[in-house]
C-alpha cells in the first residue's frame, strides 16, 4: 500500500519520510532492500555493499562508466539499514505490522545550501515513490510499470511542497528558483522568454535549475502568481508538455495565496 511523501526537516536539513505496509515479513524485506541482486530490480542504481557499519557500499547507474562510494551507518537485520550515498543519507526502518510489516523510508539531504537541496524534493520523492511501488510488486511476484508521464506526479509534489513558490527579498528583488531535474542547460535556455532576469544552473551532483529574478511592482502578489503560471510552463515544457493557461479562478486563488504571506506586506 503506498502513501504521499511527506517533506520534512531533520537537523535543519530537508528530509523526504515515506511509509510502505507491506504484506510481507520484516526478514523478506530485509532481503530485498540489501541483496545486490534483489536490489536490481527495484533499485535506482546497481549496488555492492558490505553489509555491515562501515562497510563500503558502492552504487553505479546503468550506461554509467563510474561509480559512487558511501558508507554503510547502520546493518541491523532485519530492522534498520541505513547508509551515506553523496552525503544523503538514507535510512530504511521494518518493524513488524500484523501478518506484514511497515517499511518507514527517510532520505535526508545532506549536501550543499539547504535550501537549493530542498528544492530536487519533488522530482525525488516521485521517484522514490516508484523505487517503492516497484519494490511491493516484486515482493509480491509481479511487475510494476512506470509511469509514462513522470511530468504530472513531479508537479504535484512541487505544489504539495510549496517548491514553486516566490519570494520578495530584502531588497524588494522577487526571486523565483526551481529544479528542472536534470535537462542539459543548452535544452532549457531554449525555451526560456525573450526578457532579462533569466539564469540557468547546472550542477553534476544537484541537477539544473533556473532562477529568475526582477524588482517588485505595486502589486507584487498579482507579479508572483503571474510568474509562478510562467515557471510551472517552463517546467512543463521541459518534458514534452504544453500546459494551457491558468484558469481564473486558479490565478486569483494564488494571487491571494501570494497576498497572505507575511512576508510580502
Amino acid at each position: 500500500m503506498s502513501g504521499r511523501a511527506k517533506l520534512q526537516t531533520v537537523d535543519e536539513r530537508p528530509a523526504l519520510r515515506l511509509e510502505r505496509r507491506l504484506k510481507h515479513a520484516p526478514e523478506k524485506v530485509w532481503h530485498a532492500l540489501t541483496d545486490p541482486a534483489e536490489l536490481a530490480h527495484w533499485f535506482p542504481a546497481a549496488v555492492d555493499v558490505d553489509l555491515r557499519a562501515g562497510g563500503a557500499i558502492r552504487f553505479t547507474f546503468p550506461g554509467a562508466d563510474d561509480s559512487t562510494t558511501g558508507q554503510v551507518l547502520t546493518a541491523d537485520p532485519p530492522r534498520e539499514f541505513t547508509f551515506v550515498w553523496n552525503d544523503d543519507t538514507l535510512r530504511w526502518l521494518l518493524s513488524p505490522d500484523g501478518d506484514g510489516c511497515l517499511l518507514e523510508f527517510t532520505h535526508t539531504f545532506g549536501r550543499g545550501d539547504p535550501a537549493i537541496a530542498r528544492l530536487a524534493a519533488g522530482r525525488t520523492a516521485t521517484g522514490w515513490d516508484v523505487c517503492l511501488d516497484t519494490l511491493d510488486a516484486r515482493l509480491a511476484g509481479e511487475t510494476h510499470k512506470p509511469p509514462e508521464n513522470w511530468h504530472a506526479p513531479m508537479a504535484s509534489y512541487v505544489d504539495e511542497f510549496g517548491l514553486g513558490d516566490g519570494e520578495v527579498l530584502e531588497d524588494g528583488t522577487i526571486r523565483f528558483r526551481r529544479d528542472l531535474v536534470w535537462k542539459p542547460a543548452g535544452e532549457v535556455r531554449v525555451l526560456l522568454p525573450d526578457e532579462p532576469g533569466w539564469h540557468v544552473v547546472h550542477d553534476p551532483l544537484e541537477g539544473t535549475r533556473v532562477e529568475f529574478t526582477e524588482a517588485r511592482e505595486d502589486d507584487v502578489a498579482a507579479q508572483l502568481a503571474r510568474r509562478h503560471e510562467q515557471l510551472d510552463r517552463l517546467f512543463a515544457a521541459t518534458h514534452g508538455v504544453d500546459l494551457p493557461d491558468w484558469p481564473a479562478d486558479r490565478a486569483e486563488a494564488m494571487r491571494k495565496h501570494y497576498a497572505e504571506r507575511p512576508t510580502q506586506g
